[in-house]
């Protein structure tokens, strides 16, 4: 079983600003690969192709990459890291709300990744409210029993709700949080973009760890990078999270992070993503509106489901929920 504390999941990233996270003792590059848009809910890519990339990412410096349980990502994951010589500082979560359910879960993750330390487990609660802690109190203590063990270096939560950052801020067995912010203030739910930009500013100051998603509103503001990652940044020291699912994407962000000028020469693709209602299949069940986190589905003239792409950030967690398999990303 492999583990980063022990393989030198620091490596030195060439040109690549490190950070801190808070002060769980874990030290990251600032970019981090997101895996979720490479895996089943979003552009489902094959395992080994998936897997390539990831490890490129990692051999050209990437050291921080973040997972799910719902994602579906981990045989991707641990092929990469068969391919290379170091381990990333990994980071998962689960939506799971007991303290057996989330003791499986971090069971599912080590034995699915090859690894024997989740370096970051994170609560699963993207569109939820501050009673999170008080209802999933079995899976946080689970989470907390697991750190006294060394399975797990750090625990977290990852939400879309700036009241719920603020809450994280003053709990003491919160070391981490991964929090939905960007420029266009898309995805943030049940709150304001400047909430969640204070929320994120006072957990900062209470020493913990933050890490941002969706800065790319899911890839809505692709054509907006460099103005996004500078909106970011803005906010303090803290890493980014990309998805990348092409050598090409990987190959522009490392250069971009590495303040690289030649990352403009990289001949990026901008693959328009889209999230695509088969209404000859839609049963008007609504599943999927419990499953969007911004609010973004609605019923259309035709009485099917319909997604709006000014609010969609393009998760992919209504694909996962639909029980009738009427929602796929084209």
């Amino acid at each position: 079983m492999k583990d980063s504390s022990e393989m030198n999941a620091m490596h030195e990233m060439e040109g690549i600003k490190r950070m801190k996270l808070g002060d769980s003792g874990i030290e990251v590059g600032e970019l981090c690969l997101g895996i979720l848009p490479i895996g089943p809910l979003q552009k489902n890519v094959p395992v080994e192709e998936a897997s390539e990339v990831i490890a490129e990412a990692l051999r050209q410096g990437v050291d921080f990459i973040d997972t799910a349980q719902m994602y579906g990502t981990y045989p991707h994951i641990k092929r990469a890291l068969e391919k290379v010589d170091k381990i990333p500082v990994i980071a998962s979560k689960s939506h799971e709300a007991t303290y057996e359910g989330m003791e499986a879960a971090v069971q599912e993750a080590l034995e699915a990744m090859g690894v024997s330390v989740i370096d970051i487990f994170h609560l699963h609660a993207a569109k939820v409210e501050t009673d999170v802690f008080d209802l999933r109190s079995g899976a946080l203590q689970c989470l907390q029993d697991y750190k006294k063990k060394g399975v797990i270096r750090a625990v977290g939560i990852s939400t879309h709700n700036p009241k719920v950052v603020e809450a994280a801020a003053h709990r003491a067995d919160i070391d981490v949080v991964f929090a939905l912010i960007n420029v266009a203030g898309r995805g943030i739910y049940n709150g304001t973009q400047e909430e969640m930009e204070a929320a994120i500013k006072l957990c900062g100051e209470k020493g913990k760890g933050v890490y941002l998603m969706k800065i790319l509103g899911g890839g809505t503001l692709s054509a907006e990078f460099e103005k996004s990652i500078t909106y970011a940044r803005g906010l303090g020291e803290f890493p980014l999270a990309l998805g990348m699912i092409r050598m090409d994407e990987v190959e522009y962000n490392l250069r971009y992070f590495k303040n690289d000028p030649s990352y403009k020469e990289v001949p990026l693709e901008l693959v328009q993503k889209n999230i695509f209602v088969f209404g000859i299949v839609c049963k008007s069940c609504g599943t999927c509106f419990d499953a969007c986190h911004s609010d973004a589905i609605s019923y259309g003239d035709d009485g099917k489901a319909w997604i709006d792409p000014d609010k969609c950030i393009q998760c992919g967690y209504c694909i996962s929920a639909c029980p009738h398999f009427a929602i796929r990303m084209m």
